[in-house]
């Protein structure tokens, strides 16, 4: 039995769990809360828990901003956001807040954030019976003919009571007397009124006043109750009074009719004669004061006619209490009553009032995105308080209706601060009414900025030209980015990528300013190393996550005239010595000069001139090849030696030069020995690839000349000495001689200018020597070969012409060849000879040399 009755108590609870738990869920469903309490609570009374009535964690309240809406009469509830409950924060008196209204309700809007959702609650203030009735006046003094039939009724003045339902009045209750009984007559539910109902004659002679005691009572527990005196005077007038045609008249009134309007016009007939018949219109005595301000009743006609300005919206219905009176001295007045009905016209425009509205809203915020919470109110009734509202079509926003009369603000689609900062969005708000009102509510609605687009440069490339030889830290450019953002996300830095220029960082060629995007040189560049280069610059935002853009600077190395001529042949500082035969003919060829320049275009374009001359008449230089030829015969006068130099000048601005000195010896037939050109040239440099690949080049061919030649002259020698020439060469000699003889069938190096070198820095082998030459030979030339073991060196030296074998008719031009000693360091002296020297000849085509 205990266990089946705690099941069934079990069971019970959980019912009413569930009961509960439907109703608020019910209530969360529609939006809306109800509570009721009395009136005059004291300040911190409890309410309810709204928090948990609403379902919502207490401990976010105020996380997610938890407010009352400011409106109306919301000063007198407050929330605890500690605890969600819902308490008295001002004292109510409910006859102050809703009148005489049978229902009072404090409506509160409650909003809540994050995300955004709007509650409405209803608190129903429920009446206490702390008022008691109360008269208008404390006497009320009534005139009765002593004539007056038996059952006459005479109204008397209601009394009132603030208090609704069972606590407003109820009844009234008048003191014994003999004359009068009281009769309440009901009209509304408020409206109740007391009746002295006349149940036996007056006599004025017995008792020409009567006093009684009228009480109107209240429903309330404790039961509340007011008095006043009803002082009744016999009167002796006329005994027939005004009768009117109907006891309640009933018309109707458009709102806002002009002053002095008729509503309606009352008759009343009295069937005496003369001053007793004449009827006089008045408002009764208990008519209103608000009554009195509205309306207006003549006296003579009887006409009710507009006073003031009649708003249906602030009542709908009038009741009007007129008394008519004939001139008789005791007359007594009859009463009727006109009930005003007030047609609504459209004179109310309808409202918007912003209830939140959330600005600034990001530019990323999706669609559906609530903006602001709208109610719209038409003080008019029916079609006329009936609302549309609507917003442009051409804004990215539109408006949705949660409850009846109110709506939200939300975006339609995605913004863009960048092509609009702010909306002034209309929300324009027209009833139904004929002609319609309309409102128009304008809410500037401002974009925030996200960090959405990245700097952008104002080209999609740079080249720069800079000229080469600049200081370093100088400014080569400045790029420029912008980015469309703003604040934060628009502050734009700059930077470079790594990168590298032949294997090098390009943060040691430039950098650049991280706030300006100024490009500065860390050195000097130089045309002939480095021709151009990329640098990737990079623009980044300070927004969150920052975005960033690329650019590349294309830097152009301009060339500089920084480098002057070099001479390649004949080689420096010794320059060349040449060997003109005194009957060359003009124009004949002595040396050629040749010269590069490392710089290009027009710095590198080159030009030759003789600068100074023994005698300037007798040379000429050709200005873009370098050769110097003769211009006349020579003459006897003229000296057997010429020092010619040349420049060579290239087309810079300015233009720089470099000069090369050549020694020209004249000769009869037989070569002059030059010992200076013997000297080994020291200290030269090279400046450039060219040069080297040049001389490689030139000592190759020379060397592979060189082995040929002494193998040639190795086998002559030989064969010499066993007799094939017919001429023997001693062994023990101190210089061996072998002639080489001229052969009419050779002409191998007639007219021939060749000019063979090998630059002392070049190694070779010991055999290798140069031999250079320019036309061919008038005579047989005997050289002489002379080797010493005292001697460091190995020399070859012209000797002298050797002409036995050669013809004295033979009309040969004559030549100038030379020879330039290629000179060795040898540790071995003894295969050379016992006294030091040897002579060697050795043939050559035509040319004989010992």
């Amino acid at each position: 039995m205990e266990m089946a009755s705690s099941q069934k108590s079990t069971w019970l609870k959980w019912q009413v769990v569930t009961l509960i738990i439907s109703t608020c869920v019910w209530d969360f469903i529609t939006g809306q809360i109800r509570y009721s309490i009395p009136e005059e609570l004291k300040h911190g009374a409890f309410v309810g828990n709204i928090a948990d009535d609403l379902g919502l964690d207490v401990r976010q309240l105020s996380a997610r901003r938890f407010r009352i809406v400011p409106g109306p009469n919301t000063q007198y509830l407050e929330v605890n956001l500690e605890n969600g409950i819902l308490f008295v924060n001002e004292k109510m008196d409910r006859e102050q807040l809703c009148d005489l209204s049978s229902t009072c309700f404090l409506h509160l809007e409650i909003v809540i954030e994050n995300p955004l959702e709007l509650y409405r609650v209803e608190v129903e203030i429920l009446d206490v019976n702390d008022n008691s009735p109360g008269f208008p006046w404390r006497e009320f003094r009534l005139e009765i003919a002593e004539s007056v039939a038996l059952g006459a009724r005479f109204p008397l003045e209601n009394a009132h009571d603030p208090d609704v339902g069972a606590n407003s009045l109820q009844t009234y209750r008048l003191s014994p007397n003999e004359h009068f009984t009281l009769e309440v007559q009901t009209r509304s539910e408020r409206n109740k009124f007391p009746v002295l109902v006349l149940e036996r004659s007056l006599d004025r002679e017995h008792q020409a006043v009567h006093q009684l005691v009228l009480t109107a009572l209240d429903g309330g527990v404790p039961e509340r109750s007011g008095t006043a005196l009803v002082i009744v005077t016999v009167l002796d007038v006329n005994d027939n009074a005004p009768v009117f045609d109907q006891a309640v008249y009933t018309v109707c009134l458009v709102e806002n009719a002009p002053r002095n309007t008729l509503v309606i016009k009352l008759n009343a007939t009295d069937l005496d004669e003369g001053s007793y018949g004449e009827v006089t219109y008045s408002f009764s005595n208990h008519a209103p004061a608000r009554l009195r301000q509205l309306f207006r009743v003549e006296p003579q006609t009887g006409e009710i006619r507009v006073k003031g300005v009649v708003d249906y919206e602030e009542a709908s219905v009038y009741e009007i209490y007129v008394q008519a009176k004939d001139r008789g001295l005791y007359t007594a007045a009859v009463h009727c009553t006109v009930v005003v009905e007030i047609i609504d016209v459209n004179d109310n425009v309808p409202e918007v009032i912003l209830t939140s509205v959330s600005s600034p809203v990001r530019e990323d915020a999706f669609p559906g995105t609530v903006i602001a919470l709208i109610s719209v109110t038409d003080r008019d009734s029916g079609e006329n308080g009936k609302t549309t509202c609507y917003i442009p079509t051409h804004l990215p926003f539109k408006l949705q209706s949660s409850f009846k009369n109110y709506y939200t603000l939300v975006t339609d689609d995605l913004l863009d601060r960048e092509s609009v900062l702010e909306y002034n969005v209309s929300i324009t708000v027209i009833d139904s009414g004929s002609p319609p009102l309309s409102t128009v509510k304008t809410i500037l609605v401002q974009v925030s900025d996200v960090n959405d687009n990245a700097p952008r440069f104002a080209h999609p490339s740079y080249t720069v030209y800079l000229m080469e030889n600049n200081a370093p830290g100088a400014s080569i450019c400045s790029v420029s980015a912008l980015d469309p953002d703003i604040d934060q996300n628009a502050y734009v830095s700059y930077c470079i990528l790594n990168s590298k220029i032949r294997g090098t960082p390009m943060s040691t060629y430039v950098s650049i300013n991280l706030n300006t995007g100024n490009l500065y040189a860390l050195r000097s560049f130089d045309y002939e190393q480095l021709k151009n280069f990329q640098v990737l610059v990079q623009a980044q935002d300070a927004g969150f996550p920052s975005l960033h853009s690329n650019v590349t600077v294309n830097v152009i190395i301009l060339d500089q005239n920084d480098n002057a001529p070099e001479v390649v042949s004949p080689l420096r500082p010794n320059g060349s010595a040449e060997m003109v035969p005194r009957s060359a003919d003009p124009g004949y060829v002595v040396a050629k000069v040749t010269a590069v320049d490392a710089d290009s275009g027009q710095n590198s374009r080159l030009s030759y001139q003789l600068f100074q001359a023994t005698d300037p008449g007798l040379f000429s230089v050709a200005p873009f090849t370098g050769e110097i030829r003769t211009t006349r015969r020579f003459e006897d006068h003229d000296a057997p030696k010429q020092r010619l130099v040349v420049q060579v000048m290239d087309n810079g601005q300015p233009p720089l030069s470099t000069s090369v000195t050549i020694i020209v010896s004249v000769v009869d037939s037989v070569p002059e020995i030059f010992s200076d050109l013997t000297e080994r040239p020291e200290n030269i440099e090279y400046f450039s690839d060219f040069n080297l690949y040049l001389i490689v080049s030139l000592g190759s061919v020379s060397f592979v000349f060189l082995v040929a030649i002494i193998t040639l002259v190795s086998i002559k020698c030989h064969k010499d000495r066993h007799g094939t020439l017919g001429r023997n060469c001693p062994r023990s000699t101190c210089c061996s001689r072998c002639c080489l003889r001229r052969k009419h069938s050779g002409d191998v190096l007639n007219n021939s200018h060749a000019n063979f070198q090998m630059p002392p820095s070049v190694k070779a082998p010991p055999s290798c020597m140069e031999v250079g030459g320019s036309g061919s030979l008038s005579q047989t030339y005997c050289y002489k070969v002379c080797l010493s073991p005292e001697s460091a060196k190995t020399d070859l030296m012209f000797l002298k012409p050797y002409s036995s074998s050669t013809p004295a008719g033979n009309n040969a031009k004559p030549a100038n060849p030379y020879v330039t000693a290629w000179r060795r360091q040898t540790s071995d002296g003894a295969d050379i000879g016992t006294n030091g020297s040897s002579e060697v000849s050795y043939e050559i085509d035509d040319q004989i040399f010992t």
